[in-house]
């Protein structure tokens, strides 16, 4: 059993789509962060950077103690290791999808978050931060939608990479962006959006 730290973020749903896509049985355990809970020394215990997810694995590959991992981006990593599932093993395959999840990881993460930020719950406009986050979010999606218009996924087959990347995208709306403006986005998050482990991770609750 795997205990998921969890909140319904783009993050958070990151490992609860993982979870489903691998059907590895797991319990969720609110973390909620308007609260502070993400503070407690309990969470902190296993998420030092008091942030959410986290998981902790009871039954780790090879026995032995509970092991908990922090970071999306490394727990989508250990998930695909334990299972064999959604990471090539080795050679050019794995290092593509790799790639893509550290340009989710730095760039689509981060990014899509300050636009989200500064246009949703800042106490006050600042034109400049809302000019600098909207444009560099576009550039994002139009570096997505050159990849993927060759590419049926980020790195050829459906990867971790997609899984990241995917829930940041769900929120387009919040960074007031048109699907429709990078059609290979788009028809790349449709077939995504079909998937029924995709629709069951997304629908973890609170």
């Amino acid at each position: 059993m795997i205990d998921l730290h969890y909140w319904p973020t783009p993050n958070g749903w990151k490992i609860s789509i993982m979870l489903e896509e691998c059907g590895l049985p797991y319990r969720m355990v609110p973390v909620n962060i308007a609260r502070g809970e993400q503070f407690t020394p309990e969470f902190l215990a296993i998420s030092p950077n008091n942030r959410m997810p986290a998981i902790v694995d009871h039954a780790p590959a090879g026995g032995g103690a509970p092991v908990s991992v922090f970071e999306s981006g490394a727990i989508l990593i250990y998930l695909a290791d334990k299972t064999g599932k959604l990471l090539p093993h080795s050679g050019s395959a794995r290092y593509a999808a790799l790639e893509w999840l550290m340009f989710q990881m730095g760039g689509v993460g981060p990014m899509f978050g300050q636009v989200h930020h500064f246009l949703r719950a800042a106490k006050e406009q600042v034109p400049y931060a809302i000019e600098r986050y909207t444009k560099e979010t576009k550039r994002l999606y139009g570096v997505l939608n050159a990849c993927l218009e060759s590419n049926e996924y980020l790195a050829g087959g459906y990867t971790i990479a997609d899984i990241a990347t995917y829930p940041w995208v769900a929120r387009h709306e919040w960074h007031k962006t048109d699907l429709n403006d990078f059609p290979h986005v788009k028809r790349w998050f449709d077939a995504i959006s079909a998937r029924p482990a995709v629709q069951r991770g997304m629908k973890v609750p609170s």
